[in-house]
């Protein structure tokens, strides 16, 4: 009886013992494995970030670099411009890498931002009444696309504090 429980118990140790290690073998390499591809393809994302993140600041010195030989509005115009291109393209590169409805959220607010920028530099050129009415519009331009932004992601952000995914009618 003592020999037939001595011998249970031994197979039943064995049997937990190779158990364990081939338990811990295959998780080794799983994890090994999904390590390596982990780590290997966010390091490619961040060389390619990095790439397209020095691509936009080349794009902007250029764009400044050009508005150097301007003057007076038309030089305020231009680095504007150059100022808001880079402010929408770093935008864009964050939401390309990172794609979350905050993001695409902050892309669309640099575009508008950009576009009443710009905008409102060109009225500076007016004067008088034309200037008040230009800025004016400008400012009214902005406005709606802000409120159109906020529209369209109202209805994104509702769904996703409520677990729905139908649309809002």
């Amino acid at each position: 009886m003592q020999l037939k429980l001595l011998s249970i118990a031994a197979a039943v140790a064995l049997a937990l013992g190779t158990a364990g290690v081939a338990q811990a073998q295959s998780t080794s390499t799983t994890t090994g494995a999904r390590a390596d591809a982990t780590d290997h393809k966010p390091s490619v994302d961040r060389k390619a970030r990095k790439a397209e993140e020095e691509k936009v600041s080349a794009q902007y010195k250029s764009d400044m670099a050009k508005c150097k030989g301007m003057q007076g509005n038309e030089k305020d115009v231009c680095e504007a411009d150059a100022k808001g291109k880079e402010k929408v393209a770093k935008a864009e590169v964050k939401a390309k890498y990172d794609a979350t409805p905050a993001n695409e959220r902050k892309v669309d607010e640099a575009k508008a931002e950009h576009e009443y920028k710009v905008a409102k530099e060109k009225c500076d050129a007016q004067k008088g009444k034309e200037e008040s009415a230009c800025e004016k519009d400008a400012k009214a331009n902005y406005d709606k696309a802000k409120a159109d932004i906020k529209a369209k992601y109202a209805s994104n952000e509702r769904r996703a504090s409520t677990g729905s995914t139908r649309k809002a009618k």
